[in-house]
């Protein structure tokens, strides 16, 4: 089981707009692709020196093989929409993680 993290600092003058975006189109649009068992939301409880507020959304996926389906098939398209919604507003990075155990 792998995690696909996007670690988002989202400008505080859009922050309202983009925590609802995120909540009702742009999760759910990325869930829609099939490529996720779920997604977990959280806030970043480190203040950063460039201001604004940090998030972390954490998307499990069943092995690297779908993960890389959603990079090659969606993740343009979705990343695009973002950016178009909310330009120079935000920096976000993104990482992979293996599941070892949950307990």
């Amino acid at each position: 089981m792998l995690i696909y993290n996007v670690t988002t600092n989202i400008d505080n003058s859009v922050l309202d707009q983009w925590l609802l975006w995120m909540k009702e189109t742009h999760i759910p649009n990325v869930l829609a692709t099939g490529k996720f068992l779920n997604a977990k939301m959280t806030k970043v409880l480190v203040e950063e020196e460039m201001g604004g507020s940090t998030y972390s959304v954490q998307y499990t996926t069943i092995n690297k093989k779908t993960l890389n389906e959603y990079y090659e098939k969606e993740a343009s398209k979705l990343r695009e929409e973002v950016q178009k919604k909310f330009p120079n507003k935000f920096v976000s990075f993104r990482t992979e993680l293996e599941v070892i155990k949950e307990f």
